[in-house]
């Protein structure tokens, strides 16, 4: 078994290592949810930059599929409205429990949120290749393991979209844009409905 401490991977994406999780989970300020989902992305810019698009959240509708919108309430906490399966949405308060300029963001969700989560990005420097994005997240999905399953289906699972945002993150913020098969706006609306 490799020794983890030479493995460059983020702990959540860790294969060596029984305790990757634990350690990540507890590295997380605010426990807020059972379902753990870890993804890294590596994206060719420099870290300060991803940090400063990533911390004012307003921005991350741009490439956060599923979110519908976010409204900045003060420095620290946030409103979020994400789409959920059935045309639904789902929507809570966020507070930014603990963040390092340039390193990294965590959050909670705050009591009575629809879905109770809690996460961090990390932003690590890769030298000449960019900067590894790290996301961990926590959450406790509403109807337990079958709305878990029911999510999965209609591809609104957290880690599907975690997956799938980091690499939106990743094109954005390397190309100017986000990749689409729509050729016509009407196209892209009616992909992203």
């Amino acid at each position: 078994m490799p020794n983890v401490n030479t493995d460059d991977a983020p702990l959540s994406a860790s294969k060596h290592n029984a305790a990757a999780v634990e350690a990540m989970t507890d590295s997380l300020l605010e426990k807020r949810g059972d379902s753990f989902v870890g993804r890294a992305v590596t994206i060719n810019r420099p870290r300060a930059e991803l940090f400063a698009y990533f911390r004012d959240f307003t921005n991350l509708p741009t490439f956060m599929d599923n979110v519908e919108r976010i409204d900045v309430l003060d420095a620290k906490r946030s409103h979020w409205v994400v789409k959920a399966p059935g045309g639904k949405t789902v929507e809570w308060d966020s507070v930014v429990t603990d963040e390092a300029d340039g390193e990294y963001i965590a959050w909670a969700s705050e009591p009575g949120a629809d879905i109770d989560n809690s996460g961090r990005v990390d932003f690590r420097d890769a030298g000449a290749r960019g900067t590894v994005v790290t996301a961990t997240l926590l959450y406790d999905p509403p109807a337990g393991v079958v709305g878990k399953l029911i999510a999965k289906l209609f591809q609104r699972e957290p880690a599907i979209q975690a997956r799938r945002d980091l690499r939106r993150f990743k094109q954005l913020m390397e190309t100017g844009e986000v990749a689409t098969a729509a050729q016509t706006r009407k196209q892209y609306e009616e992909e992203k409905a």
